[in-house]
């Protein structure tokens, strides 16, 4: 059984997979999340965010927050850090695995997704390698209370991110300086 969703989510995190996953693409995809949702209608009407990329191994390779000291506070990072614990543990995104329970009717309890460790809430999605098969790397999360519009804006910065990679990548091919300066602190590598 399919409601259609679930499966274009899986087809994301199988389209989205990355070439090599570095430090400094951590930072330059926390910073597009970021500057995307400056400009969105919910930062505008006061919302705020917690955003944070980490490792699969726990290192934290971006944070920050936007809105006032109010809009953001302790909750959005526990439920960021239970975010990254279910991909970790599930290798998929939270709004996957939400819609998928939701879907067959079971709980998080019935899969070992136990509140508050594993949160199913907000948009955490896997950073996959374009050659592994057996776990993703890290972890991209953003929390501000919408599961469907935290996992949007995580996926529309992750596919605008890999589109810029792309085309820097063939800039590169064709001798133009890009990508090596990417080499340096890498996370994971295809090379």
């Amino acid at each position: 059984m399919d409601d259609g969703i679930t499966g274009l989510l899986l087809a994301e995190e199988n389209d989205l997979r990355f070439p090599r996953f570095t430090s400094e693409d951590a930072y330059t995809l926390g910073q597009h999340i970021r500057k995307r949702f400056k400009g969105s209608q919910r930062c505008s009407k006061g919302k705020g965010i917690a955003i944070a990329v980490k490792s699969v191994a726990g290192h934290i390779l971006y944070a920050c927050t936007v809105g006032e000291c109010g809009d953001v506070n302790l909750e959005y990072w526990t439920s960021i850090e239970g975010m990254i614990a279910t991909v970790i543990k599930t290798g998929h995104s939270t709004y996957y695995v939400e819609r998928n329970l939701t879907l067959h009717g079971r709980s998080p309890d019935q899969y070992g997704l136990v509140y508050p460790e594993y949160r199913l809430n907000g948009g955490a999605f896997p950073i996959w390698l374009t050659n592994s098969t057996v776990a993703p790397i890290a972890v991209v999360s953003a929390y501000a209370e919408s599961s469907q519009e935290d996992h949007q804006l995580v996926v529309k910065s992750i596919r605008d991110y890999l589109l810029k990679v792309h085309e820097e990548a063939m800039a590169d091919q064709v001798g133009s300086p890009g990508l090596s300066h990417r080499r340096a602190g890498s996370v994971a590598s295809l090379q």
